[in-house]
This record gives C-alpha cells, sequence and structure tokens, in this order.
C-alpha cells in the first residue's frame, strides 16, 4: 500500500517542502511504503501557532458544541474503518484482524467517549460554614504537544488528542517515526469532518535535535503528553523543565503474571497467551515475567509452550496470521540479542527463540518462553517489547508479590486466582498503576490509566485526563461576615 510523500498538517492544510526525509518501510514485507518530510523547527513553530489561533475559538464553545464536532471526527474514522486498518497492519506489521478489531474501533471510541464525558464533566465546590462558597472553574491548558508510539499508532494518539481537544485545547501530534500513515489521516479527516484549522496538527519527525526536541522545547507548548520509552522520558522531562511545562509520562512495562494453582487454568492459559504475544508482544501491558505456583508450574509450562507453538506467524493481511512482525529491522535483532544473552546466562529456550524458518524477508520473530532464568537477570529485568516471556515457579504468596515488585517499572498486573480474598490481598500489595484479576486488557475508560516508579507520571483516562488537559481557578466567594 504505497503512501506517496507525506508532509504535515499545519494550520488545516498540507505542508510540503521538507528538506530532510526518510522512508516508512513496511515491516512484513520490508518494502517503501512512501517518504515522509522531517517537520523543521519553523515548521514546528508554523503549527503551534496554528493549534494557538485555533484553541482561541475552540476553547470559547460550549463543551457541548465541542462534543458534537468531536462526534463527527468519529463519523469519519469509523466511515473510512477498513482502510485506516490496511495503513496500520502495513505500517506496523501487525494482523490486519487485530487493526481491524481493536486499534481502530478503540480510536473511534476514544472520541466518542470523551465527546461524552465532557459534556458532563463539574468540578467541586465547599460551602465554608456560612462565610464563603468556593467553586472551581476548569479552562482548557493551551496548546498541548502530543508524542505517540508505534506500536499502536492510532490507538495511542487519540487515547491524547480526544481528551486534549474536548477540553479546549489545540494539539500538536508527533507521531513515531516508524509509523506516521495513519496519524497523518486523522489531520486529514480533522479537516473533512469540519472541526477548526490548525485545532489538530500533525508534525513528522524524529526525537532528539529533530522534531520531537522542537515540540518539547517550544514556548508556546503548555504541556506534553507521551507515550514511549522511559530513556524517551527522562529526555522529554529535562527538556520541558526549561520551560516549566506540565508533563504526563506513560512509559515502559516489565509486567508480572501471578498464577496461584487454585486458577482457572484453561482461562489462564488462554488470556496469558494473549497477554504474552498479541501485537507481536509490542504492547506495554503485555505480561513478560509469568510466576506460577509450583503445584501447577509444570503444566502450566507444558501447555503454555503448546500454545505458543500453535500461533502462526506470517503475512498480517492473512486471515489466519496470529502474529505479524515486528516494527523494524533494528528491534528484531534486539529482541534476538536479549534471547541470547539469556541463553549464555543459563536459560532455556522451550520454544521459538529467532526468526520463523519460512519467512526470509520481513522482520518477525517467533513466540519464545524461557525458563531456568536466574534472579535479577538482563532478560527479567529489562523491557525486552517483543513476544518473549519468562516463566518462574514461587511457592508462597509473600514469595509472588516480592518477586512481581522486583523490578524498577510499575505499570501493570495479571493476578489469576479463584481466591477473593487473595485476589484483594495482592492486588493491595502490588507495585502498579493496573492491576487485572482473571483478565487482562478489559478497559474501563473512565478508570485512572498509568504506571508508578520507572514506568510513568501522571494518569490519563476519565476526569484524570481532563485534570491534566484543563487549568483549574478557585473562585472564593464572601456570603457571610468575616470571621
Amino acid at each position: 500500500m504505497v503512501q506517496g510523500r507525506l508532509g504535515q498538517w499545519i494550520g488545516g492544510n498540507e505542508v510540503f517542502g521538507g528538506a530532510e526525509t526518510f522512508e516508512v518501510i513496511a515491516p512484513a514485507t520490508e518494502e517503501r511504503l512512501g517518504v515522509a518530510e522531517v517537520a523543521s523547527r519553523e515548521a514546528v513553530d508554523a503549527a503551534v501557532r496554528a493549534a494557538a489561533e485555533a484553541q482561541e475559538r475552540w476553547g470559547a464553545l460550549a463543551a457541548r458544541e465541542r462534543a458534537r464536532a468531536i462526534e463527527r471526527l468519529a463519523d469519519r474514522l469509523e466511515e473510512r474503518l477498513e482502510e485506516l486498518a490496511s495503513l496500520e497492519a502495513s505500517d506496523t506489521g501487525k494482523p490486519l484482524s487485530l487493526a481491524r478489531s481493536l486499534d481502530i474501533p478503540r480510536s473511534v471510541l476514544n472520541f466518542r467517549f470523551f465527546a461524552d464525558y465532557v459534556a458532563t464533566l463539574g468540578t467541586e465546590a465547599f460551602a465554608t460554614d456560612d462565610v464563603a462558597i468556593n467553586y472551581a472553574l476548569r479552562r482548557p491548558l493551551g496548546v498541548v504537544g502530543l508524542i505517540s508510539p508505534w506500536n499502536l499508532p492510532l490507538l495511542l494518539l487519540t487515547w491524547k488528542v480526544a481528551p486534549a481537544i474536548a477540553a479546549g485545547n489545540g494539539v500538536v501530534a508527533k507521531p513515531a517515526e516508524l509509523t506516521p500513515l495513519t496519524a497523518y489521516e486523522l489531520g486529514r479527516a480533522a479537516v473533512e469532518a469540519g472541526l477548526p484549522a490548525g485545532l489538530i496538527n500533525v508534525v513528522n519527525g524524529f526525537g532528539p535535535a529533530s522534531t520531537g526536541e522542537h515540540l518539547v522545547a517550544h514556548p508556546g507548548v503548555a504541556g506534553i503528553s507521551l507515550t514511549g520509552e522511559t530513556t524517551t522520558g527522562q529526555a522529554v522531562m529535562a527538556n520541558a523543565a526549561k520551560t516549566l511545562k506540565r508533563l504526563s509520562f506513560e512509559l515502559g512495562g516489565k509486567n508480572p503474571v501471578l498464577v496461584f494453582a487454585d486458577c482457572n487454568l484453561d482461562e489462564a492459559i488462554e488470556t496469558t497467551v494473549r497477554s504474552s504475544f498479541v501485537n507481536q508482544g509490542e504492547v506495554c501491558l503485555c505480561g513478560s515475567r509469568i510466576y506460577v505456583e509450583e503445584p501447577i508450574y509444570d503444566v502450566f509450562v507444558e501447555r503454555l509452550v503448546e500454545r505458543a507453538r500453535s500461533l502462526r506467524v506470517g503475512d498480517p493481511f492473512d486471515p489466519e496470521t496470529d502474529m505479524g512482525a515486528l516494527i523494524s529491522a533494528e528491534h528484531r535483532e534486539r529482541v534476538q540479542g536479549f534471547v541470547e544473552r539469556a541463553v549464555d546466562d543459563g536459560a532455556r529456550v522451550l520454544v521459538g527463540g529467532g526468526r520463523p524458518a519460512h519467512l526470509e524477508r520481513g522482520y518477525y520473530f517467533e513466540p519464545t518462553v524461557l525458563v531456568d532464568v536466574k534472579p535479577r537477570c538482563e532478560i527479567v529485568t529489562e523491557e525486552v517489547f517483543g513476544p518473549v516471556v519468562t516463566v518462574e515457579p514461587f511457592r508462597e504468596e509473600a514469595e509472588a508479590v516480592r518477586l512481581a515488585n522486583d523490578t524498577r517499572y510499575g505499570l501493570a498486573a495479571t493476578v489469576w486466582t479463584e481466591n477473593l480474598s487473595r485476589a484483594h490481598r495482592v492486588a493491595r500489595q502490588l507495585e502498579a498503576g493496573i492491576v487485572w484479576v482473571n483478565t487482562w486488557f478489559l478497559r474501563d475508560l473512565r478508570t485512572p490509566f498509568g504506571g508508578m516508579k520507572d514506568s510513568g507520571i501522571g494518569r490519563e483516562g476519565g476526569v484524570h485526563s481532563f485534570e491534566f488537559y484543563t487549568e483549574l481557578t478557585n473562585v472564593c466567594i464572601r456570603v457571610g461576615e468575616a470571621q
């Protein structure tokens, strides 16, 4: 699916003329999908100015007017579902079936949810005895920079754009340079849906010393929302500190899965296969460290390996495909390196461990299960972000919690048990922003989403998103005699 040349969306127009370009490569075929121009410092400045101009008009609208306009954008994306799903599969290497069932529908839902939510959003009020009434006014933050990753390109970008514009802000979005296609089409859809010109701007490019750095450092940007690697978050924080920007980071994860002997084993196996290998393991919420209580350890490992071996890796556009390609040659080599070093350190590969024999082209990697890993070895402590999991036994609940928390990350965790008391007890002790019990990736968009420790700063979702994308002013009115 060749896309030709991508420029930038600035002020409601496609803007071309960038001197520097980069190729957009299909991970599954290694073929060129198109060429994208890198947004210069001047282009980023133009995008910020366009967003500021649009924001003044947009932010003055009533919430219900903004909501109706956002619904039109959702309608436009839904009308183009098949086209966008094909672009996402081509750009990322993920199965078309996944893009069609998850990425694009959830992108549409993000807009519909936040359009509904903002229309009924309130603030707090307090009566101070008989002396005063305090109430809070909510206003847009201003222009926000949104930096999204390559694994769920449109889904995670709309997770930011939707609440940002619902709250009355203008946005400048910078998608990952590896996957710019659907973000570019979001810019087009915003124009087609009749949103104010410049409300949603899209600039392409890289991070350090490029588009991303220009956006983060821009004095006209009031906040930055980033989903990406922990090291990227550290660099953005240092850069943003110069202008005291508001920050929201959802960063890396090394998520534990705790499987107790009293679990529903069939459900635990099937869901763990999904949470380990969906989207080639390129999901920040994937469970990559699996801890299994000793009485069921052997049977769990046997069945997990059997299911992993049955997964079909191949052409993203084949409806029989379970796993597509990793995002790039460099990332495939990175994942391979993790596995090879783990084996050198004594781990055993029970299934997978390299490129599928039947696929000579494309950045494919087999679903991989490792056992006999040493405590705190690299494969256990570092985020691989691929279809690679480790499985270790534990004896007692306290040991399971200790192993789960023995990481610098704290994004998500999963617990499998039929014991209700244990479920509550363990969930309360786990150092993670999200704990799933007997399920995975089941989301209510009203709930807080984010991580602790090196997995992020802040929370988004429901009112938490609006706490980030708005400013609050407390108004105190005296109604009685001063005391």
